[in-house]
C-alpha cells in the first residue's frame, strides 16, 4: 500500500521505561540497532498498527504498555535505491511514519523477541533517552532525530535517585525469558 507520492504508511515506536530510558532493539544477526517500527495493513489505523507491530517484535501487548504521545504529522524518509527490489523500483520511494512514545507499565520479563516466526530483534538494552544515531542505519538517522525531538516534549522528569546513566544491561531473549548478560552493553562515544 503506497501512497501517490511512493511512500508506504509505517509506525515507528518509542518505548520508555520509569527512568526515560528508550527500548533499543539489535537487528537478527547485524549490528544495527533501531526502534521497533512496522507498516500499516489496509484498514488498520496507526494506533493500530503499532499495537500490532508492538506484539509482534518486542512481545508487548497493549496492558503492557500506556501512550504518552505521537508526532503530529508523518515523518518521511526516502530508500536508496540499492535497498529497493527490482521489481518495485520506480514505484516505491520510502517510509512515511507516524512515530509513538509509550510507557511501559509492565515488567522486562514481559518482553518476548521470539513471540513470531521471523524476529526482528536478537537482543535488546534500554538506553539514554538521546541514542547515538550512528549505529541506525543511515537514510533513518535523520527520521530519528525529527521523532526524538519532537516526542521529548512528552517526557517526564524520573522519580528522584532512579536516574541510570549511559546504556543499561544487553539483553538477549530466549523462548520469551529475558537473560542479562553479566557486561554491560558499549557506552557511546563522547568526542
Amino acid at each position: 500500500m503506497l501512497d501517490r507520492e511512493g511512500f508506504r504508511p509505517n509506525v515507528g515506536i518509542i518505548l520508555l521505561n520509569t527512568h526515560n530510558e528508550v527500548w533499543w532493539g539489535k537487528r537478527v544477526r547485524e549490528h544495527s540497532w533501531q526502534f521497533p517500527q512496522g507498516g500499516i495493513k489496509f484498514g488498520e489505523t496507526p494506533e493500530q498498527a503499532m499495537y500490532r507491530e508492538l506484539e509482534e517484535e518486542v512481545g508487548l501487548k497493549a496492558e503492557h504498555v500506556k501512550i504518552i504521545g505521537r508526532t503530529r504529522d508523518w515523518l518521511r524518509y526516502e530508500v536508496p535505491d540499492r535497498f529497493i527490489k527490482r521489481e518495485i523500483r520506480g514505484h516505491y520511494k520510502g517510509q512515511k511514519q507516524i512515530w509513538f512514545l509509550l510507557r511501559m507499565v509492565g515488567r522486562d520479563c514481559d518482553i518476548n523477541l521470539r513471540g513470531t516466526d521471523h524476529p526482528e530483534f536478537d537482543a535488546w538494552r534500554w538506553h539514554d533517552y538521546w541514542v547515538p544515531l550512528d549505529v541506525v542505519i543511515e537514510f533513518k538517522r535523520e527520521v530519528y532525530q525529527k521523532a526524538l525531538q519532537e516526542l521529548s516534549r512528552f517526557l517526564s522528569r524520573p522519580p528522584h535517585g532512579q536516574r541510570h546513566g549511559g546504556a543499561r544491561y544487553l539483553r538477549q531473549n530466549h523462548g520469551g525469558r529475558s537473560v542479562t548478560d553479566m557486561q554491560p552493553a558499549a557506552k557511546p562515544k563522547t568526542e
